[in-house]
């Protein structure tokens, strides 16, 4: 976890850019498979409140309902995978690979491991969940 410093980050052409103003989780590695066809292989993200993310450029952010629970917010310019959401949550997952670097972030755990592609293998002793993470 990052311990209370502003991280900032944003998507390849500068359409979106953001600030996350509070502490950010560890990274999660998801390999369910919408997360699959919306980046091109595994979603490494870290959450943080809704409320600690705000915008220094926004114009190109779209959000595209993904299933009945959840959306993922976009650039509409360069295609840039940037957020997950679900629907009325007080949470968002910020797409890791958009953070500004250094994130002071390490990998937490694999999740949705029971829905990973047949060519998907996990080779680190991080722990899997076959579905969510436990809370906790």
């Amino acid at each position: 976890m990052t311990t209370g410093k502003m991280l900032m980050g944003g998507c390849l052409c500068g359409g979106v850019r953001y600030r996350v103003m509070a502490e950010m989780s560890d990274i999660s590695l998801c390999h369910c498979s919408q997360c699959a066809r919306t980046t091109g292989h595994i979603f490494a993200s870290a959450d943080c409140s809704a409320d600690a993310l705000t915008f220094d450029e926004s114009r190109a952010l779209r959000w595209y309902r993904s299933s009945e629970k959840a959306e993922r917010g976009f650039c509409s310019e360069c295609g840039g995978n940037l957020f997950w959401r679900k629907i009325d949550g007080d949470v968002i997952s910020v797409t890791a690979g958009t953070l500004d670097r250094p994130t002071g972030l390490r990998l937490k755990h694999h999740i949705y491991c029971a829905s990973r592609s047949d060519y998907d293998e996990i080779r680190d002793q991080l722990p899997q969940y076959a579905a969510e993470a436990k809370a906790g």
